[in-house]
């Protein structure tokens, strides 16, 4: 019959091939946790009993994920460098043309260079409209009548 630390590595070791399938990133650090439990379980024999193995398993899942998540993510995934500007800053200035009314609080659409985006406006603008952007918002853009 196996022993509790080697079910912990397995469980550890299942979390881990588990990472493969479930997008996030956070179950191969419970699968790092499981494991570790599993060997100090297998270091310290009986004396290290459920609760204790619980507990450990709590604690060092906090840590891994705390401390290693962001670290480990950008090795899997490339780090990136952030050079201060926004996506689509390009397009502040550009002219284009409303595809889809803008009528506040909705947003519409617009069409700037060969490129549809999503618009907001502080007034309502109609279809075929030629607007500017003023300011990019992540992927919306605001805009005003020209």
């Amino acid at each position: 019959m196996l022993s509790c630390g080697w079910l912990w590595l397995y469980f550890g070791a299942f979390l881990m091939f588990a990472e493969l399938l479930a997008p996030g990133f956070v179950l191969f650090f419970f699968g790092l946790s499981a494991a570790t439990v599993g060997a100090c379980r297998l270091l310290i024999g009986e004396g290290f009993d459920t609760s204790w193995q619980l507990a450990a398993f709590s604690v060092f899942s906090l840590v891994y994920l705390l401390l290693l998540r962001r670290w480990m993510k950008g090795l899997f995934s490339g780090f990136s460098s952030t050079s201060g500007t926004k996506f689509g800053h390009e397009a502040v200035s550009r002219t284009g043309k409303v595809v889809k009314a803008i009528a506040p609080p909705i947003k519409g659409r617009v069409l700037i260079g060969d490129s549809e985006w999503d618009a907001i406006a502080d007034t309502a603008i109609a279809e075929g409209v030629d607007v500017r952007v003023v300011e990019s918002e992540n992927l919306t853009m605001r805009v005003e009548a020209v």
